[in-house]
């Protein structure tokens, strides 16, 4: 598998089973099918090493798969981000019979992951867990946790979760572990209602005193937040703007269908786009925000190729701007395309419920713009 090829994949994927996309957002119900062909695709193992079978591809193919899903469901896109995000992690630990063994089932398309690293406490500061591992004999851990937006909560068959290492004494020494799906004391404590990612099931989770053996910690004890920070955050980021990309996609491709085929009858039948200069206007506006986000995205994932000083920097600016570009994008389609689109019969209220999401998953936009305030200031990030 190539990136070419892997983009193709998910194209292929987003044309047939996530055309019931409208559907399941309307229902709020997670596409087990969906998950089912990105395994088939080999997809779920894109970014792990060959050593174990994965594709061994990069953030340039990860942005693209999940650009071609987010066109089509954005839920789904960020069913696939969540788990890249926790197979990455967990193909760099340390390895293990237990970790080479789920690394196998993901590559084999057999094993959906996610991340629970947010609890109620902490908010959108994701990387300062509330709850505290107790250690216990033999290296093991026993986790009490309250999990909040659970990505593909009670249909992953694991979970990538922080807490605070056993004698951490600040936010930031926290410890990631491996917990299995049907492992004790693991609950999915609510159902998931939300305004957009309807069908990606980020409902919280309770872990009540659950037993995290030692082959199943995924860092050293407080190595945690290094590895959020080095690499769960540049593909989150990365894959967040993404998925923004695939709808502002979206929304300009059911407006032009709109623009072409609605008609005014009294006007000798003239589409819209015909009879409404301003229509057009508002178009051509998307379209320009829409490739402008496309080259921001592709020299975001340059320097990740690449990486230098202003690596970093563009990490944190690519989500921040994207998130805002997918509401302009959408939002300017909801207007362009009236009444039509308020009444959900182009798909773009979804895109625009859709849009609103990233800029409230943390990090949110607004503490984006504290780190690159930070950053340009030449200050500590935490």
């Amino acid at each position: 598998m190539n990136v070419e090829t892997a983009a193709s994949a998910a194209s292929a994927i987003a044309r047939g089973v996530l055309a019931s996309a409208a559907e399941s957002d309307k229902q709020g119900r997670f596409s087990t099918e969906a998950v089912e062909e990105l395994g088939r695709a080999g997809l779920l193992g894109l970014m792990l090493p060959a050593d174990v079978g994965g594709a061994s591809l990069g953030p340039r193919a990860l942005a693209n798969v999940i650009a071609a899903l987010a066109e089509a469901d954005a839920s789904v896109a960020m069913v696939f981000l969540m788990h890249t995000l926790a197979s990455v992690t967990i193909g760099a630990a340390p390895r293990t019979a237990a970790l080479e063994k789920v690394l196998g089932e993901m590559v084999s398309g057999r094993h959906l992951s996610t991340l629970a690293f947010s609890e109620a406490g902490s908010r959108s500061h994701f990387w300062a867990p509330i709850s505290r591992a107790e250690s216990l004999n033999g290296g093991g851990a026993r986790l009490s946790a309250r999990k909040s937006f659970v990505t593909s909560a009670g249909y992953a068959q694991s979970y990538v979760t922080s807490a605070l290492s056993p004698t951490g004494s600040s936010p930031t020494d926290s410890t990631l572990y491996l917990v299995l799906a049907g492992s004790d004391g693991v609950t999915v404590a609510g159902a998931w209602d939300g305004l957009g990612l309807r069908a990606n099931a980020s409902s919280p989770m309770v872990l009540e005193g659950c037993i995290v053996p030692a082959d199943r910690r995924l860092t050293a004890d407080g190595g945690g937040f290094q590895a959020m920070l080095d690499i769960i955050l540049p593909l989150f980021n990365l894959g967040q703007a993404a998925v923004a990309l695939g709808l502002c996609r979206a929304a300009v491709a059911a407006t032009i269908a709109h623009l072409k085929t609605a008609r005014f009858e009294h006007m000798g039948s003239a589409s819209l786009g015909e009879a409404l200069p301003i229509l057009r206007a508002q178009l051509a506006t998307m379209q320009v925000e829409t490739d402008g986000l496309l080259a921001r995205l592709d020299d975001t994932i340059r320097h990740m190729e690449s990486p230098g000083e202003l690596t970093m920097l563009r990490i944190l600016e690519v989500k921040a701007a994207a998130g805002e570009t997918a509401i302009a994008v959408t939002s300017l389609a909801m207007r362009t395309c009236g009444g039509a689109a308020f009444s959900r019969h182009t798909g773009i209220e979804r895109f625009f419920r859709d849009a609103h999401a990233g800029a409230v998953m943390a990090p949110t936009n607004d503490v984006l713009r504290e780190f690159i305030g930070k950053a340009l200031l030449g200050l500590p990030l935490f």
